[in-house]
């Protein structure tokens, strides 16, 4: 008797391609995700190594405005589902940027040349991320605008970090596209009170004084304070800024009317909160509520990648380089937090699945 043929389920293939990919935060995540990513392009020479040594996908030095259709398709297999993924610099749509007026204005044209390449090759999927503030633009109104125009359903909202178990207190903006359906992100899986905390993300780590390394690991190891801010920092508390110091501790600029509306500088983490949004300047304890919560410095370079939820292992330099530590603390800063990519390759993979 002659039997039916059993019809076997297989996962469909997709290839993803990360613009402005940085060291690879959202890439890792990404393939975290189960999404592979095979090349990564950034104009930042610095990044070539951790982004390969990390993820084993190709770095590209190229500039995203000089790519066209054939050098981005180029990248991807010839078959399998199309995924295109960006984090255009926000450094010109921040808050900072926007109030100080300088920005360079050339950075502002970078979403347009993601659009550019999304409507000359239309992969099945987009999504970019950046900061909140980009909404209040004409460019990103006019990127969503294009989007639809080639046929893509387009979702976009403010995520909160902590709701998806990165252990900091950052807000980005997440838009995800589809030429397949409606892709939206999923919901929240971390409520408030299991926030991941800076207790449960670094409290392991060996102690360092300010200035020195750990000898076990070269990434752990801090900024140098003078002796006026060593005295500073024994004055602060979690959660606490400069009002907490002796006044004869105070800076003139603080001491000022216009200074007062920056009290969070100067300060230490809390244990038992996420962190405060980790930006390259994680490493200086005068830019940020960047203290350690109990040890007398800043946080290690280390610490400031475990908040960004980079695994232990990563690694952000060659043995053999020897990049400033200002360099990689913003390589560190720059990126995209790993769990953030992972929840976002999440959604796009159980998107593809249930898609026809």
């Amino acid at each position: 008797m002659r039997q039916g043929r059993r019809r076997v389920s297989v996962s469909k293939v997709a290839w993803a391609v990360d613009l402005y990919c940085g060291v690879g935060g959202l890439t890792h995540g990404l393939k975290k995700a189960g999404l592979p990513v095979v090349a990564g392009v950034d104009l930042d020479p610095v990044c070539k190594f951790p982004f390969e040594h990390n993820n084993a996908a190709q770095f590209v030095l190229q500039d995203v405005a000089t790519m066209i259709a054939g050098d981005l398709e180029r990248l991807f297999p010839s078959n399998g589902y199309r995924v295109l993924i960006g984090c255009a610099p926000c450094q010109p749509f921040s808050r900072y940027a926007r109030g100080n007026r300088v920005v360079d204005q050339e950075r502002w044209g970078l979403l347009g040349h993601f659009a550019r390449l999304v409507e000359s090759t239309r992969p099945a999927i987009v999504s970019m991320e950046n900061v909140p503030e980009l909404q209040a633009e004409a460019i990103f109104r006019d990127f969503v605008t294009r989007l639809e125009a080639t046929g893509y359903a387009v979702s976009y909202r403010n995520v909160f970090c902590p709701d998806y178990g990165v252990p900091q207190q950052r807000t980005r903006l997440v838009l995800l596209a589809s030429l397949l359906g409606p892709l939206e992100l999923g919901v929240p899986t971390h409520s408030p009170e299991r926030h991941r905390t800076v207790r449960q993300t670094i409290s392991r780590l060996k102690p360092v004084r300010a200035g020195e390394q750990s000898t076990k690991d070269p990434l752990h190891r801090s900024s140098r304070l003078t002796d006026t801010n060593l005295k500073r920092i024994k004055h602060s508390r979690p959660g606490g800024c400069w009002r907490d110091w002796p006044v004869d501790l105070v800076a003139e600029c603080h001491a000022k009317k216009s200074g007062a509306t920056y009290p969070s500088v100067y300060g230490r983490m809390e244990w038992d909160r996420p962190s405060p949004t980790i930006t390259t300047q994680f490493f200086g304890y005068g830019n940020g509520r960047f203290g350690h919560p109990s040890q007398d410095r800043a946080i290690s370079l280390r610490e400031g990648a475990l908040l960004q939820s980079f695994p232990m292992e990563y690694q952000f330099s060659s043995p053999s380089s020897k990049l400033s530590f200002a360099t990689i603390g913003r390589l560190i800063g720059n990126a995209v937090p790993v769990r953030l990519g992972e929840v976002i390759g999440k959604a796009i993979m159980e998107h593809l699945e249930n898609s026809n």
